[in-house]
């Protein structure tokens, strides 16, 4: 069984959520923010989990502050912008960190699982991505530039 099946994260209403309950499920996992440039992407992710999801997709939003402080609202205000502007109904999550020492174990796991250029491990920006296979096998590491087109191509080789 892969690690990722052992991390528990909070959802955006502070419920314990056990990543074992996505066994067998495909993920994109997401680190997002409001007030990005990268922010209209949250209209991509809405549109490949609605056009996925009943071949096992699961989106994964998980708000962070750590880019620009372009998340700093309240887990109410992150859901209420994420449903208003764009109607999300894929899963959203409390608020993380990324990056540093308060990194969350997700991320500190996604980010040795599929480095980016060079080796690092470091998250750039706001909107990268990770693409989980149903084995809990990280396939993929997307930039934040990379948008629908790019990430439904490799989504459609492993579902």
């Amino acid at each position: 069984m892969s690690e990722l099946y052992n991390i528990s994260v909070k959802d955006i209403e502070l419920n314990s959520v056990d990543l074992s309950n996505y066994q067998g499920k495909t993920l994109l996992i997401v680190n997002v923010a409001s007030k990005c440039g990268f922010t209209p992407q949250y209209k991509d992710l809405q549109s490949l989990y609605e056009k996925y999801r009943d071949q096992g997709l699961e989106v994964l939003g998980f708000p962070c502050n750590q880019f620009g402080a372009q998340e700093a609202g309240t887990n109410e205000e992150i859901q209420s912008f994420c449903d208003l502007t764009f109607n999300v109904s894929f899963k959203m999550f409390d608020k993380i960190e990324v990056n540093g020492s308060n990194a969350s174990p997700l991320f500190k796991y996604l980010k040795h699982e599929s480095p980016g250029i060079l080796g690092t491990e470091a998250v750039k920006w706001n909107f990268t991505k990770f693409l989980v296979n149903k084995d809990g096998k990280v396939v993929k590491r997307f930039a934040p530039k990379d948008g629908e087109s790019a990430i439904e191509s490799e989504l459609q080789k492993i579902l």
